[in-house]
């Protein structure tokens, strides 16, 4: 029996807004190409600016991205991703991102990104956050640790595969295929 990719293969999710400077712009390829490199999956609202720029470095990496669009229109999606999936559901699919990966990036911030980390820390999904937002944690069961912070795109990839569950093994990583 051949184990299925989600078993094998870490999903992470980049999240961040849909408008950006040069600088988040780059800190999102940098950390899409990351992930693919180490044979991750990358998950974003398949729209602009963060997610964009994660598809565009997941390409440049030989990897895999998604992207789960706000609306019904499928070629509204970023010209980079591997698969665009239209849900119809506007910003509702936030929870639908968070929902399919096992850890979560947020690069920059916007509203936008404070409801995914949200929904990331409620669902107990492990977030790295590369600038933008910081949110503090508090006593268990109350509140959820806060995001784990990163530096640079290297030390948010690092953090989110190390954190993702199953992820210590997969194509591109020490013991993966």
């Amino acid at each position: 029996m051949t184990s299925s990719p989600s078993s094998s293969v870490p999903y992470v999710a980049v999240v961040g807004p849909g408008d950006v400077g040069p600088e988040e712009d780059a800190a999102a390829e940098a950390v899409g190409r990351l992930l693919a490199e180490r044979g991750a999956v990358v998950v974003c609202g398949g729209l602009g600016g963060v997610m964009a720029a994660a598809a565009r470095g997941a390409r440049a990496g030989g990897g895999v991205s998604v992207g789960l669009l706000p609306g019904r229109d499928r070629a509204a999606a970023n010209p980079y991703l591997s698969v665009a999936l239209p849900t119809g559901m506007g910003q509702l699919r936030n929870g639908l991102v968070v929902a399919a990966a096992d850890a979560v990036i947020a690069v920059g911030g916007s509203w936008g990104t404070l409801s995914e980390v949200a929904l990331a820390l409620r669902a107990g999904r492990p977030v790295v956050a590369l600038g933008g937002w910081r949110v503090a944690g508090g006593p268990a069961p109350v509140v959820p640790p806060g995001p784990v912070e990163a530096d640079s795109p290297e030390a948010a990839v690092a953090a989110a595969l190390a954190a993702a569950p199953g992820a210590e093994a997969g194509p591109g990583r020490p013991g993966g295929s």
